[in-house]
């Protein structure tokens, strides 16, 4: 009988242990309650995330998927375009051609930042400006690509000069620049042509070999390549062209050659 009671006693007790562990929090939480109150405690904010909302607030996956399978189609699409020999096609190609063939303008975007921010563009070496400054009082605003007698005069052919030169001659830039064109062009052969800030472009033609890649940034002086060499004798020639607003000007009113 005694130790039956004394179970009913053990029982009671370990409920009432069970009340106040529950009673505690809240108890707890009324003070934490009051203490803001009094003090003016913010509430800490809550960094739970819920379903859907784990996602960067600039990025759609809808968007980027249908940015990847608009990219995919447009590359099939023209695989298929040049792939087509399809006279009918040939407008469709000759539009995708020429835009992908339209230049860029460096050389103007360059001269526009340093209009409206001054030099340097971190994006482009830029050469010593106090040898630049000094070549400019003296009036030598251009290098002479290679030393020679020219051959053929601008009024020939109304775009270009041919400089007869020494055999495996250097050919060089007149001018700092951005190369916009490397490769075969109608009439003047394997060409190098580089975009100056001014806008004008040099042209050197009739090259054996080119030593600049396409949209390198170069200084003056610097070696675009080599002359062709002469079958016939121990010299070497060129093709040398300056064009300034869509137009080609003769280069002796630029730069005296001998």
């Amino acid at each position: 009988m005694r130790s039956r009671a004394d179970d009913v006693r053990k029982r009671i007790a370990n409920r009432r242990k069970g009340r106040e562990k529950q009673v505690e929090p809240l108890h707890s939480r009324l003070i934490n309650t009051d203490e803001e109150e009094r003090y003016g405690f913010d509430q800490l904010p809550s960094y739970e995330i819920g379903p859907g909302e784990g996602n960067h607030p600039l990025f759609r996956k809808e968007v980027f998927l249908f940015k990847l399978l608009a990219a995919a189609c447009l590359f099939l699409g023209l695989a298929i375009l040049f792939r087509n020999e399809t006279s009918s096609l040939d407008s469709a190609r000759n539009f995708v051609k020429q835009s992908l063939d339209k230049d860029f303008q460096f050389a103007a975007v360059s001269d526009w930042y340093e209009g409206k921010f001054g030099k340097p563009l971190a994006l482009f070496p830029v050469p010593n400006g106090e040898s630049n400054k000094a070549e400019e009082e003296n009036g030598l605003h251009y290098a002479l690509p290679a030393s020679g007698k020219i051959l053929e005069d601008f009024e020939e052919s109304g775009q270009r000069v041919m400089i007869e030169t020494a055999k495996d001659a250097s050919v060089e830039a007149m001018g700092e620049g951005m190369v916009r064109f490397v490769g075969e062009k109608e009439g003047f052969g394997k060409t190098v042509v580089i975009q100056h800030a001014d806008k004008s472009e040099s042209w050197y033609g009739n090259l054996s070999d080119i030593s600049v890649n396409l949209y390198d940034f170069i200084e003056k002086g610097k070696q675009v390549g080599t002359v062709t060499n002469s079958d016939s004798s121990e010299k070497g020639s060129f093709y040398f062209a300056i064009k300034k607003d869509e137009n080609f000007i003769d280069p002796i009113q630029v730069i005296q050659f001998e």
